[in-house]
């Protein structure tokens, strides 16, 4: 696999963040390392805090704070020593307020003896440290205090013999070290503030400072991502205490590893360059990013112990057209078993967002219908960001009646009806293809009774998804018998299924013929070699609301 790379297109943001590169230097929402040719990682987006680089923020002398009221400030001394015990001018320091009167305070006081002064208001702060020597390849060392307590005139030591090594590494003796991330939260009085360090390479030494904070107050994680010869690897390890990490040796065996395998698909035999990146969905992070050809594998060992992960897939884009996205978040692994994912393939149809909380799909706001739904999802629901679609268009009768008729994207549309109850046929249907060959067309049309309610609600809309076991091309063998797996979601899937009925059609939707759904999976023997197979779901829930799904060159048989 060639290796590349591709930003994530959700960043998330976290307040009171910042970012400190190997060299000491505040960074921006994402860090190319441009030494690790056809590489690079993605650092989920930060809000930094406005930094005063290099200057001292200085308060009035003690008795004129007296006069204005003004908060009692005091001076804080900063030494820095190098490996050797030596004064250093290599470093970079932050302090930031957490709680008190210097809660809002920032400073990134610098000077080139080592020993630095600030004045600062009183309260409680969050110090970090990142000295360096003159060559890079001497290593980096971080030091953090999560609780200076500044109450007085104050000197502190960050002393780099302090520290001991980060040592995180993969089973694969022979993998590439790519990058790294250390992040500290520290909380204090209900806030948060935060502070981190980025490695492009080995080399890293930690140790904590002063003081212990109250216990569970102090979040630390560091993620470290290698490149292998069959694998590459996520390592993330998560600690909650009173103190920042003095330290860290982490060498897992392979089966105390989770593997995450992401299958690019190619399902109209287009093939081309897309894009995977993997990462810990918890707290800001750096991503481990690669290229795929697909159809194509990647796979990713990953650790359990850094919780749920993420997965994104940019598929390839023909000539001027945007990429298509699509994003798996929140994946459960565990040691020693297999996650797979496949992105970009058949069966494409609607689906639903069964996240706890999640928007719906459809939803009635006084005389407002409002249609929101992934018509195109590919084959393991993923909703795409760019859907390739000739023509959309949406439909609502209300008892009978048009009310309207919207085109645009493949199920988005909005309408005005009026306030009481009626029943509604509401119909959506898109040819799928990027206008280069025919591939097929998605059509969904619920019938329901509606009215005027004091507060918006949600449509009682269902939909049916289909998942065949197809090959990365988007066939299957022709000719044999296949159990296709069959999954209710949205409406009926909460209140019942009272009727549900899966037909087949392999002439394109001319004739259909009845199959059995037994066990949750529709029975049927595949048609002869390069064919199509065209799948129907006609479902009515246990209120009454129905559902006729229409999926025309579902896939093709080989």
């Amino acid at each position: 696999m060639n290796d590349s790379s591709t930003p994530r297109h959700t960043p998330r943001t976290t307040a009171g963040a910042r970012t400190t590169t190997e060299a000491g230097t505040t960074a921006g929402s994402r860090t190319t390392d441009s030494r690790t040719p056809g590489r690079r990682t993605v650092l989920r987006t930060l809000a930094l805090a406005g930094v005063l680089a290099g200057t001292t923020i200085s308060a009035l002398p003690p008795t004129a704070v007296a006069a204005t009221g003004a908060p009692e400030t005091y001076t804080l001394t900063i030494r820095h020593l190098d490996r050797a015990g030596a004064a250093t001018g290599g470093y970079r320091t932050h302090v930031t307020g957490i709680s008190g009167p210097g809660a809002q305070e920032e400073a990134a006081p610098y000077d080139e003896s080592g020993t630095v002064t600030v004045r600062l208001p009183k309260g409680r702060y969050l110090l970090d440290s990142t000295l360096y020597g003159p060559d890079p390849a001497t290593g980096t060392d971080w030091v953090v205090q999560p609780r200076l307590d500044l109450d007085g005139d104050t000197t502190v030591t960050v002393d780099a013999r302090t520290t001991a090594p980060v040592d995180v590494r993969p089973p694969e003796s022979g993998a590439r070290y790519l990058n790294s991330i250390g992040f500290v939260e520290v909380t204090h009085e209900g806030t948060t503030r935060s502070a981190n360090v980025m490695m492009a390479r080995e080399g890293l030494r930690v140790a904590h400072l002063g003081p212990a904070s109250e216990p569970g107050t102090v979040k630390e994680w560091f993620d470290t991502y290698w490149s292998g010869a069959r694998a590459d690897y996520a390592l993330g390890y998560t600690f909650t205490s009173d103190r920042a990490l003095t330290g860290l040796v982490r060498h897992p065996a392979a089966e105390k590893l989770a593997t995450v395998k992401i299958r690019g698909a190619a399902p109209e035999g287009a093939t081309g360059t897309g894009f995977v990146s993997v990462q810990p969905s918890a707290g800001p992070t750096v991503g481990l990013a690669q290229s795929l050809e697909s159809p194509a594998t990647a796979t990713v060992l990953v650790t359990p112990e850094r919780g749920l992960w993420d997965v994104d897939y940019t598929g390839p884009a023909a000539p001027e057209a945007p990429p298509n996205r699509y994003s798996a978040s929140g994946i459960a692994v565990h040691a020693g078993a297999t996650t797979t994912r496949t992105f970009d393939n058949a069966v494409f149809g609607p689906a639903l967002d069964t996240t706890p909380g999640a928007r719906p799909a459809g939803v009635r706001d006084g005389d407002r219908i409002a249609l929101d739904i992934p018509l195109l999802a590919d084959g393991d629901g993923h909703a795409p960001s760019a859907p390739r679609f000739r023509t959309a268009t949406t439909t609502l009768h209300r008892d009978g009646v048009l009310i309207g008729t919207r085109q645009g994207d493949p199920g988005r549309a909005e309408f005005t009806t009026t306030p009481g109850t009626a029943s509604y046929r509401l119909t959506v249907s898109a040819t799928r293809g990027d206008g280069t060959a025919a591939s097929g067309r998605v059509t969904a049309s619920w019938t329901f009774t509606s009215a005027a309610a004091p507060r918006p609600e949600a449509l009682p809309l269902s939909v049916v998804r289909f998942a065949p076991d197809l090959a990365l091309d988007g066939t299957a063998p022709a000719g044999t018998l296949v159990r296709v797996p069959v999954t209710v979601q949205g409406a009926a899937a909460e209140t019942g299924v009272r009727s549900l009925a899966v037909s087949l059609s392999a002439d394109n939707g001319t004739t259909w013929t009845r199959v059995p759904v037994l066990n949750g999976q529709a029975g049927f023997r595949t048609p002869a070699p390069g064919r199509t197979v065209s799948l129907r779901a006609e479902l009515t829930d246990a209120r009454g609301n129905t559902l006729t799904q229409t999926q025309r060159n579902a896939f093709r048989t080989r």
